[in-house]
């Protein structure tokens, strides 16, 4: 079979250059770049883009070989809704990455950000991910309400109104009445957030449609609410669910935190370090970043994150570089 071709899980053949409309050229490195090895960049690129995909298998399975070939890490979801990944690797692999994936007509206004990586291995692969994994989900981004999402060529129908830093700025300034509404998972709130947040008590993404469903919120309908979390994604959804339970005004942050970072640094209304979801651990926007985590074991400042020591736990903990690991609440000794 050729490698431009594969079989997608309702049995059919996938003609994977037909789905992107690229031209057959290989995507693999030559074995002479146009960059210098001897200077690699290590980056980590977060993207995202919702659009309806029809085959998401197919998508799947080009995704996965054109990373394979350019030696890429992360980890990509994929749904009928559209994709959500993290890649790390060398800096020109990953533009070549964005590149090709930008000429599949739905990923065409990917949103793309971009962050300093780690480092990179002998094989200039990225030390910030141990692997590579390219999923199919019913979600891109796990709020356990597939129902209730709609996407257009457009994007997400009935999400919240967008606004860039700047904007931003000038509604705080206009609006003393502002609801700043973290979209993350509690525990990212802990070492880094935007000034008076709202921080729902969430585990995790799923927990967010119960929470709203709980009335616990209701009294921030009407007031104007701005939704943040890391890249932009999540606010994607969570804006649009929480329109439809009733919220009256309604904004996303456009780009999320790391754009606002790449705009405001800490010289604005974000405060500490951003969690991140890969080997980095977190990551902070200037040299003057508040410390606004405090060590689970001795109380000190610190943006250091770790597991729980309990294998089976994905709690995620604020622990110093003295503290070593701890476990959390529930498997403490």
């Amino acid at each position: 079979m050729p490698s431009h071709c594969r079989t997608s899980l309702n049995g059919r053949r996938t003609n994977l250059r037909a789905l992107t409309g690229q031209r057959s050229y290989d995507h693999r490195p030559s074995g002479r770049l146009a960059y210098d090895e001897a200077v690699a960049v290590p980056k980590v690129l977060l993207f995202y883009a919702f659009a309806p995909l029809p085959d998401p298998e197919a998508v799947r399975l080009w995704q996965r070989e054109l990373c394979e070939r350019l030696n890429l890490r992360g980890r990509i979801l994929l749904s009928p809704h559209g994709i959500n990944g993290t890649l790390g690797g060398e800096l020109g692999s990953l533009k070549r990455y964005v590149r090709v994936t930008k000429e599949y007509a739905a990923f065409r206004e990917l949103d793309v950000k971009w962050s300093g990586g780690s480092g990179l291995n002998p094989d200039n692969s990225s030390v910030d991910f141990p692997r590579l994994t390219v999923k199919v989900r019913d979600e891109i981004v796990s709020f356990g309400a597939p129902d209730e999402l709609r996407v257009d060529d457009r994007g997400v129908v009935g999400g919240g109104s967008r606004l860039d830093p700047r904007a931003l700025h000038a509604l705080a300034a206009e609006r003393d009445d502002l609801v700043f509404f973290d979209g993350r998972n509690r525990f990212e709130a802990e070492i880094g957030r935007f000034k008076d947040a709202v921080v729902p008590d969430v585990a995790n993404t799923r927990e967010f449609v119960e929470a709203l469903d709980s009335g616990v919120y209701d009294h921030l309908k009407d007031r104007p609410v701005v939704t943040y979390c890391t890249g932009g994604i999540r606010c994607e959804v969570l804006s649009s669910l929480m329109l439809s339970r009733g919220f009256q005004a309604v904004y996303q942050l456009d780009g999320g935190i790391v754009r606002y970072g790449e705009a405001f640094g800490d010289d604005g209304l974000w405060e500490g370090s951003l969690y991140v979801f890969d080997g980095r651990g977190s990551m902070t926007f200037s040299d003057h970043a508040a410390v606004l985590g405090r060590c689970e074991g001795c109380g000190s400042p610190t943006s250091r994150m770790r597991n729980c020591t309990d294998l089976s736990c994905r709690e995620q903990l604020v622990v110093c570089e003295d503290c070593g690991q701890r476990s959390c609440a529930s498997h403490a000794a």
